[in-house]
């Protein structure tokens, strides 16, 4: 049955996934109240869920306009799912502005495909992955991104390779002058955030283990199909499924490497494998596998947030 309603890209399918979202979204936040006195906190909330829904819209768009799905709504669904897999995503603003800005920069970099525009697509890329390092340091490793996406695009113009240094001198000096002018302190934040931290005994609860289990175990599941089933994939498309496994890749070191460890790091993984996980459903020949898989990531999903409220 959820395959069979989320193959198609109907509104009905969206509004579905909202509302849901909205429950979630509520359920985390009435934990703790002081946000409804504070006319500054409900405007963040606000925020943070406008973000939210953004992020989800953004997912879903890139992968279909890339051609790597069909005309389906799967990685709004899957998006959905990891975002509450981990519910302290949901109130985490500053990992989630941060995904945000790398979602803006997967947009641009899985389009420079297209050859249109390269300059302004790298460049809008860099300085989207050196704002969300703002807001998360360890961010900055998508540059890596970028650079791959040259190499396998546009290397030849010696031009495209400079690019990514001028965005970085420019979030650079917009944000020493910032600092300078707000608050000094931000410059020493964000030094402190360089740092790496291999130590992983953060967990406060068993069920942020379950948790963390059920995602390396759907991750190799999705991310081995999609190994695997490269060499049937269109030419065109083949450089962004590597582009998107690389992404994934560098999510899941960036979650090994920051220094303050927490399952909501893990939200730079979501939109790369809501990718992996539509193209899985998609290729599967066997119809009742397909839902089957669909139907145990949803249940495991809702349970794993109910458990953790």
């Amino acid at each position: 049955m959820i395959t069979t309603i989320f193959s198609k890209s109907r509104p009905l399918n969206y509004i579905l996934v909202i509302l849901a979202l909205i429950l979630c979204f509520f359920l985390v936040q009435i934990k703790h109240t002081e946000w409804l006195s504070s006319w500054f906190l409900f405007v963040k909330k606000a925020s943070l869920f406008a973000l939210l829904i953004a992020s989800l819209f953004i997912s879903n768009f890139v992968t279909k306009r890339n051609g790597m799905s069909k005309d389906n709504t799967f990685p709004f669904l899957f998006f959905f799912l990891f975002l509450i897999l981990f519910p302290e995503v949901l109130n985490n603003f500053t990992l989630v502005i941060s995904n945000f800005c790398i979602l803006l920069a997967m947009r641009r970099l899985i389009s420079l495909q297209s050859l249109v525009t390269p300059k302004e697509k790298i460049f809008d890329a860099s300085l989207w992955i050196f704002l969300a390092t703002l807001f998360h340091f360890w961010s900055i490793l998508y540059i890596f991104l970028v650079f791959v996406s040259i190499i396998l695009h546009v290397s030849r113009d010696y031009r495209n390779w400079i690019l990514p240094y001028i965005a970085f001198f420019t979030v650079l000096i917009l944000f020493v002058l910032t600092a300078f002018i707000f608050d000094k302190s931000m410059i020493n934040h964000l030094k402190e955030s360089a740092s790496i931290n291999f130590d992983f005994n953060y967990f406060t609860n068993k069920y942020q283990n379950i948790s963390l289990s059920i995602f390396v175990v759907i991750s190799a599941l999705f991310l081995l199909a999609l190994l695997f089933s490269l060499s049937n994939k269109p030419l065109i498309v083949l450089p962004a499924f590597k582009k998107i496994i690389i992404s994934y890749l560098i999510g899941i070191t960036i979650f090994v490497i920051s220094p303050l460890k927490s399952d909501s790091i893990l939200v730079y993984t979501f939109m790369p494998l809501s990718v992996m996980a539509t193209s899985y459903i998609e290729n599967a020949t066997i119809k009742w596998a397909k839902e089957a898989t669909s139907l145990i990531i949803v249940v495991l999903c809702v349970m794993c947030f109910v458990f953790q409220l």
